[in-house]
């Protein structure tokens, strides 16, 4: 089955199945969630997006705020960017620091931390492209603790991303932040399925 590249407003369940069923959803989608959160450095969690990812939060952000039908147009304007299109990787970032003064210090000299973050397949590096609803760096050079990123691929990178014995490394060249890590082969080829 071809991957969806976007939620319909008929995708999204009425509030009252969505409230019946959404523990089994929650357990369904966290258990795929697993093989799609990389840990890079001590601070930085990446979370690959996918359709059915991005479908939960929609649902819970609908269930939560209790919005109904009306809710749902500005809800998949916001949300499906972050479902790739077949030919990319979409992940949040998140800054996870729960010390409140060392979280400030480090998002302090952590301005454009977006902008240095990167994929290498194959020894060719895919350099990210932040999310541009917003700047997420503060005049003041402070980064956000949430970030959304797209990494595109060409059609021989995704063919060198899909081989089992494939290298393949995530992490920032940012001058404060220079950690990186290498996907697992069970990350990798989840990852994979959100090619097509």
């Amino acid at each position: 089955m071809a991957n969806k590249h976007a939620i319909a407003p008929s995708d999204i369940l009425p509030m009252a199945d969505y409230a019946r069923t959404r523990a089994e959803w929650r357990r369904k989608v966290s258990a795929m969630k697993r093989n799609r959160r990389v840990a890079v450095g001590p601070y930085v969690t990446f979370y690959f997006e996918n359709w059915e990812t991005v479908w939960l939060q929609v649902q819970e952000m609908i269930h939560i705020e209790k919005g109904g039908v009306e809710q749902v147009a500005g809800e998949l304007e916001a949300y499906n960017p972050l479902i790739p299109n077949g030919e990319e990787l979409v992940a949040t970032f998140m800054i996870e620091i729960d010390d409140p003064d060392r979280r400030k210090r480090v998002l302090g000299g952590l301005g454009g931390v977006e902008e240095t973050a990167f994929l290498r397949v194959g020894g060719e590096t895919i350099k990210a492209k932040p999310e541009a609803d917003q700047d997420r760096t503060t005049a003041e050079g402070k980064a956000s603790s949430v970030q959304f990123v797209h990494f595109p691929l060409t059609l021989a990178q995704i063919a060198m991303f899909s081989q089992p014995e494939a290298e393949v490394v995530l992490g920032f060249s940012h001058p404060n932040y220079g950690h990186m890590t290498t996907l697992s082969p069970a990350i990798r080829a989840e990852l994979a399925r959100d090619f097509g």
